[in-house]
């Protein structure tokens, strides 16, 4: 039916301005979807190898994925016909009917995939069945086939990516630097990698193998991927329901890290993002490790199809299941079992110490007139009588706590008077010491300071690192006998896109091929020996702050930096220390809290700690 306007001003009929978009620009709207950056593109090529049947991988990049993605596999291959359709929109082999939907098996379904890439890249299929006698050529650009022809080659399937959003270049501006496009290449193929450790997967890059997977166990893969420090530190998760089963590995506590990437969670062997299932694990390690802190885990959940929808975002890594309540009771106490099997969580001591029996209170019977005194005492009838807890505050004779919370007319008005006052005192001489070797205590004419120690050596050190990124380069203390550190693929690509920054602040590294760098010179106040564990925790803190902060690559680097070399608690100081430490903290643009917010130090006037004491 055609529709038009009548217009009374110009009694004008309008023309239609409804039409259809041509195909190639419904693809590329379409291909936005499916088609992000480079990774999106290697997750659905790598997940089509699988689905071949596949069970040798191979995946080449060039220039990040911007230049070049292409699979290799061995897998079965496609007829000339097939070939053909697989770039035409929603043409799947694997769904035949509506039901089909809530069955599904396989990793790739939509049939979004090849037309997609097809309609942001210039794309060369080779693809060859055991039965056929020939392979098939085909070449598809701006989601036209311009080259179609028969070739020689073994069977499987080489499909090549080139020059992704060549014809859309406002989407090819917002990809990201090189580094943080094969980051995100590495976590794609490791998802797919780790799902199926049953079969070869190598990753390539600009003529550089960086993956090297050989077939195996689910343990030996995921050693191969995520290090050799797991091999000897993964507790095996193993549990069997009429509803569904749950298998795979968690880390002991001690591998904890501040960042959740080694976390990985698959249901029906496809890798999923939940925060609900990341939840029931993070309870199960509840008492294990601190509550900044992430456990390393790779769980895989297989239960019925029908009771997951799989078709909830275009990646596929977002889920729902029919009954989410039992899959998480279920997940957490698998990995509470697993944790308890191997004597990890702990465990109610029935057995009383034997040094308490030797306590006063224990060991001496107590009088009348004991009793009687106690009794009478406001603080024990606060809790004896009836309805009387709440009123603790007023009965009780720790009123006088609240007092030393209360500002006082005396004290400093700002930070800044504060700080004043600070410097005004400290510069008479009054012996420091040390409070559980994680606080220093400065006393004054009017009271005394309270610093803590790591929280004020990170504020010295993040403000040193400022001026060294500003011009004043920290000097290298050579290293009479180099370290070699040898790391995960994902930890090599983030320290070199650090090395030059890490430079300025007094660090030599050198890449020496592969994973593995030389650590030829640190600054002077890294201890010799320690370089390879500093390095490694730089890295796992600047990863924490990668995902928290919205600020630059140098300032989470700085961040990273002072934390990690701060002195920690724990450690005793000598008086020098001490004053040192204290004098460079009131020297600081900003001493009164850390480069995060935390406080350096508390000032406790005379006048407050004697009402403390009903004075």
């Amino acid at each position: 039916m055609r529709i038009s306007y009548f217009c009374p001003t110009n009694y004008k009929i309008l023309a239609d301005i409804i039409h259809l978009l041509p195909d190639n620009i419904a693809n590329q709207i379409a291909a936005g979807e499916v088609i992000q950056r480079p990774s999106s593109a290697v997750k659905e090529l790598l997940e089509n190898a699988v689905d071949a049947g596949a069970d040798e991988i191979k995946l080449i990049i060039s220039d990040a994925g911007k230049s070049l993605v292409q699979v290799i596999d061995n897998g079965k291959g496609m007829s000339p016909i097939d070939a053909k359709m697989a770039f035409e929109r929603h043409a799947t082999s694997k769904i035949r009917n509506i039901d089909d939907l809530f069955t599904i098996k396989t990793m790739g379904f939509r049939g979004e995939a090849l037309a997609s890439i097809a309609a942001v890249a210039q794309v060369e299929l080779k693809t060859k069945r055991p039965e056929d006698v020939s392979g098939t050529f085909i070449e598809v650009e701006n989601s036209q086939v311009v080259a179609e022809e028969p070739i020689g080659m073994n069977s499987g399937t080489s499909i090549a990516m080139k020059n992704l959003f060549f014809n859309v270049p406002a989407r090819r501006n917002f990809l990201k630097s090189n580094t943080t496009e094969l980051k995100n290449i590495v976590e794609e193929f490791i998802r797919v990698s780790m799902a199926f450790p049953d079969k070869f997967f190598s990753l390539q890059s600009n003529g550089q193998e960086v993956f090297h997977l050989e077939k195996g166990t689910l343990k030996q893969r995921i050693v191969q991927i995520l290090g050799n420090t797991y091999n000897a530190k993964l507790v095996s998760v193993l549990e069997h329901t009429d509803y569904l089963n749950i298998m795979g590995f968690v880390g002991k506590p001690e591998t904890a890290k501040k960042t959740r990437g080694d976390q990985y969670i698959f249901v029906n062997n496809r890798f999923i993002k939940s925060s609900y299932l990341n939840h029931a694990i993070m309870n199960a390690f509840s008492e294990l490790i601190p509550k900044d802190s992430f456990p390393m885990y790779a769980l895989f959940i297989d239960l019925n199809p029908a009771q997951v929808d799989i078709n909830v975002h275009p990646t596929k890594q977002e889920i729902k299941f029919e009954d989410e309540k039992i899959v998480y009771a279920f997940v957490q106490s698998a990995v509470k079992h697993a944790l308890a099997q191997f004597s990890i969580t702990p465990t109610l001591d029935f057995d009383l110490d034997p040094t308490i029996q030797h306590l006063d209170s224990v060991s001496k019977p107590t009088s009348a007139e004991r009793n009687a005194s106690v009794a009478s005492s406001s603080l024990y009838q606060t809790f004896s009588q009836k309805n009387q807890a709440h009123f603790i505050e007023r009965k009780s004779d720790l009123k006088h706590w609240k007092d030393f919370y209360e500002s006082d007319t005396s004290a400093p008005k700002s930070v800044e008077e504060s700080i004043s006052v600070m410097h005004k005192e400290y510069t008479a001489t009054f012996d420091l010491f040390q409070l559980n070797h994680q606080y220093i205590v400065v006393p004054n004419e009017t009271g005394f300071m309270l610093v803590h120690q790591q929280h004020a050596h990170e504020r010295v050190l993040y403000d040193q690192y400022a001026l060294a990124v500003e011009g004043k380069p920290i000097a290298t203390q050579q290293s009479l006998f180099p370290a070699t550190i040898e790391l995960t693929p994902a930890d090599a690509i983030l320290l070199t896109e650090l090395l030059d920054d890490l430079q300025e602040l007094g660090y030599q590294i050198e890449s020496f091929g592969k994973h593995t760098f030389i650590i030829q010179g640190t600054p002077a106040d890294v201890s010799q020996g320690n370089e390879k564990v500093t390095i490694e925790k730089i890295l796992d803190q600047y990863k924490h702050f990668n995902m928290d902060l919205a600020c630059s690559k140098r300032e989470k680097l700085l961040r990273s930096l002072a934390m990690q070399n701060a002195v920690k608690v724990g450690v005793k100081l000598g008086q020098k220390e001490m004053q040192t430490l204290v004098a460079e903290l009131l020297a600081c643009s900003m001493p009164s809290a850390t480069p995060g917010g935390k406080p350096t130090f508390m000032h406790f006037k005379k006048d407050e700690l004697e009402k403390m004491f009903g004075k």
